[in-house]
């Protein structure tokens, strides 16, 4: 039996297959974790219940994938912040936060957030793991949970931002 070595994301530090596949532009990860999302995603896509939390999933992968200080990176950064927070603490619909999504999408003026040494205790692959919908949800909730502690320094700006 061969067993494969496992690379770890430089960003978010899953553990995931070697692959030399593609990244994303700005959302900067390693091919495995790139990859692993893309399951994650098409898992989603595939099966309309698991579709329930997906702007978590998205949030989530995101702010524990920041990038650089370019213009695109900083804005994602600070809407998935922002999406993570209307939905975990204040109780908005995923749905509703997409459409607060595309209002903040017109602002101009974010500012770099200096990421946090850990990005999370639990990443994409917590997700991957799931077999079952309902494993899966629970999944997705405790990972966007876990992202969105990580980046506690900034919680008061992200509420600030929101609240404006």
């Amino acid at each position: 039996m061969m067993l494969l070595a496992m690379a770890r994301c430089f960003s978010c530090g899953a553990r995931t297959s070697p692959s030399d596949g593609p990244t994303h532009r700005y959302l900067l990860s390693s091919p495995g974790c790139w990859a692993a999302y893309g399951v994650v995603l098409a898992r989603e896509y595939e099966e309309p219940a698991r579709m329930a939390l997906h702007r978590l999933t998205v949030d989530a992968y995101a702010v524990q994938h920041p990038g650089d200080t370019s213009r695109r990176a900083v804005r994602s950064v600070n809407i998935h912040l922002a999406s993570l927070c209307a939905v975990l603490e204040r109780g908005v619909a995923p749905s509703d936060a997409t459409r607060l999504i595309g209002e903040l999408t017109e602002r101009d003026d974010f500012a770099w957030l200096e990421p946090p040494a850990s990005l999370g205790a639990l990443d994409v692959t917590h997700v991957l793991a799931a077999t079952t919908t309902d494993e899966h949800l629970a999944a997705v909730r405790a990972w966007a949970e876990a992202a969105w502690f990580a980046w506690e320094p900034w919680h008061a700006r992200v509420r600030e931002r929101l609240d404006e």
